[in-house]
């Protein structure tokens, strides 16, 4: 790749970096639905991971690195979902503390993401010992979070 093709592509992914949130979703019940997909498909892998580590399931190496990074993955999502105006509103499950206090909020999701990264991280490494240490971190925060910022 020349310099000016290189100089075209990095300024193009900064536009769109930038303009692509706006565009994510066509209205707040569009970000509802986002977050809550994100979520549910995080909890299918957490779930599963979990049956793992407890010994419902048998251990293996392979479902877990897919698992775990998966659950890395979509950590990274959730958070644009609540940011979209209006998504306060509507069929949701999320406390009003998420909006009133959302760096507070910001601040768990960021852990969240840095928790669910080590987990990955401890699946990549086949250390079933890392994976279940990892996993019980991540597994807590998600607890916490859900207690001040989600209504059961």
């Amino acid at each position: 790749m020349n310099l000016n093709l290189k100089t075209v592509a990095a300024a193009s992914a900064l536009t769109l970096a930038t303009i692509a949130p706006a565009q994510a979703f066509d209205d707040a019940d569009d970000a509802i639905e986002f977050r809550q997909s994100v979520f549910h498909l995080v909890a299918a892998h957490t779930g599963a991971l979990g049956d793992m580590i407890k010994g419902k399931t048998d251990y293996d190496a392979g479902e877990a690195t897919y698992r775990a990074e998966s659950m890395a993955a979509l950590a990274k999502m959730g958070l644009e979902g609540f940011e979209y105006p209006g998504s306060d509103k509507g069929e949701t499950k999320a406390k009003p503390a998420v909006w009133s206090d959302m760096d507070g909020f910001k601040a768990k999701m960021a852990k969240f993401e840095s928790d669910t990264a080590a987990l990955a991280s401890a699946a990549q490494s086949g250390d079933q010992g890392a994976v279940k240490a990892a996993f019980v971190t991540a597994a807590k925060n998600c607890k916490a979070c859900h207690s001040d910022y989600k209504n059961r």
